[in-house]
């Protein structure tokens, strides 16, 4: 059966281009759902390579910048070494933290050691036992 009368070809166009304004709506939430997924992925990835990083040990707030000659950080860390890796400096860090915390409980302290002619160099010290370690 043929719709001939005007008003209902008027009232189907207009169902016709919600329809489509739905649609597009639709479209959109989707795109932008799509656009928010891949911002917090991207977040997260950072977030992952941001875990690669070796915090400071002195500050504890800024991660260490590590060349090969060199390691410093915002809060005044500066020490020259022989080719060292964040990978390296990290394994240090670990190795030495895990035999303090086999021997004591508490937290140990670390600070930045040397005068105008001698080499800097990282101590770990504990306030409350005897270890004394200088990271080399």
């Amino acid at each position: 059966q043929m719709l001939e009368d005007p008003d209902e070809l008027a009232v189907l166009e207009e169902i016709q281009q919600e329809l489509i304004l739905q649609e597009q709506l639709v479209i959109k939430e989707y795109e932008q759902s799509l656009r928010f997924d891949e911002e917090c992925l991207n977040a997260m990835l950072e977030g992952l390579d941001a875990t690669d990083r070796v915090i400071c040990p002195v500050c504890r707030k800024n991660n260490l910048t590590v060349k090969a000659h060199l390691v410093y950080c915002q809060c005044g860390l500066y020490i020259s070494t022989q080719d060292i890796t964040e990978g390296k400096l990290r394994s240090l860090l670990e190795s030495t933290l895990t035999e303090h915390s086999q021997r004591c409980l508490h937290s140990p302290e670390f600070t930045v050691t040397g005068g105008m002619e001698e080499e800097s160099s990282l101590l770990m010290s504990c306030p409350v036992s005897v270890n004394v370690s200088f990271l080399e």
